[in-house]
């Protein structure tokens, strides 16, 4: 499989994610320059972390504007995958490929810690080897990570089955104080109705090895992989 990593000024998690996939996942992977207006024929595009163009105005707000979103919006809409990681979340949101928004923390505090999310639905290209009900231990890293959207928009979200995963404690249980960030419906992960473009604020490529503390973010990038073979 071939993926796709771009690089925004400001992007601080794009090598880390390069990594995950090539040498510990062993496959393709090459980086993408936010100005050019070529995909190079990859399988996946993955919008990853960091802080956009310094993150002014809102944060992903510039960078929905690079001149590589047009072959992104595209690539999306034709069904292609899109998977956007923390500040590649947001910018899909301001692509409004993902419906909602992000707030700042409930306790207007940047925090950067491992979290608990409970898989909600296994059946995506993102998630299919997991689990329902699954718990997975995958770090954190934002300011402007509370999902926000309007009641009709949730009720849409949740008749479609859209809530991949949840912010909840070791056992799988949702509640205020495993909701760290305030998100609506303790939302951590989230879909597009076609299923191809999926948002999530935790960082999977962090946790891609032993050594840094967890290996479960590699059921998302291999879940990908597995949906692609």
């Amino acid at each position: 499989m071939k993926f796709g990593v771009v690089i925004f000024p400001g992007s601080n998690c794009d090598y880390d994610t390069l990594y995950a996939l090539k040498d510990v996942l062993q496959q393709k992977a090459i980086f993408l320059w936010h100005k050019e207006h070529n995909l190079k024929n990859v399988d996946c595009v993955i919008l990853p972390g960091g802080f956009s163009y310094g993150d002014y105005l809102r944060s992903g707000s510039i960078a929905a504007f690079s001149p590589l979103m047009q072959e992104i919006k595209e690539f999306a809409l034709k069904g292609g995958l899109v998977l956007g990681i923390c500040n590649g979340f947001q910018v899909l949101l301001e692509l409004e490929l993902l419906p909602g928004a992000m707030l700042r923390n409930k306790n207007l505090k940047f925090l950067c810690q491992f979290v608990h999310l409970r898989v909600e639905n296994e059946t995506t290209p993102f998630t299919s080897r997991a689990k329902k009900g699954q718990v997975l231990r995958i770090p954190i890293a934002h300011y402007d990570g509370n999902f926000f959207s309007p009641p009709d928009t949730i009720q849409e979200i949740k008749t479609n089955n859209q809530i991949v995963l949840r912010y909840s404690d070791d056992q799988g249980q949702l509640s205020e104080d495993a909701n760290v960030n305030g998100s609506l419906e303790s939302i951590a992960g989230l879909i597009n109705k076609a299923g191809n473009v999926m948002g999530m604020m935790p960082h999977p490529e962090r946790a891609s090895e032993t050594l840094l503390g967890s290996e479960d973010g590699r059921i998302i990038f291999e879940s990908m992989i597995k949906w692609k073979g």
